[in-house]
């Protein structure tokens, strides 16, 4: 395949191929929408919805870039993970209807 460099990444010798085509892919899926607001004045408040493969890419970018996080997931089993260990700010779950009524009245 032949690309122009800018679109090559270069693969650290230490990283698998099979561990690097995850990052690669979800890091692009996450990155991408992110960046768009990067440079803007507002205040950025990201919502990841679902902590899977690109949400917890998604909560890691997003938090390096200085936003505010809030994970959505239909179920609690993921709060400690995504509050302790990835760092998000907020953490919602979507089938609890008192609770996203609340959020979405904050400014």
């Amino acid at each position: 395949m032949v690309v122009h460099q800018k679109f090559v990444v270069k693969i650290p010798e230490k990283l698998a191929p099979e561990q690097a085509a995850p990052l690669l892919c979800a890091g692009v899926t996450a990155y991408s929408p992110l960046k768009q607001f990067r440079d803007s004045d507002k205040i950025l408040r990201a919502g990841i919805l679902g902590l899977g493969g690109v949400g917890h890419i998604g909560v890691l970018i997003a938090k390096a870039m200085g936003h505010h996080v809030t994970v959505i997931s239909s179920s609690d089993k993921k709060r400690v993970e995504a509050l302790e260990h990835l760092g998000a700010d907020a953490f919602l779950v979507s089938s609890d209807g008192a609770e996203m009524e609340k959020s979405s009245k904050q400014p």
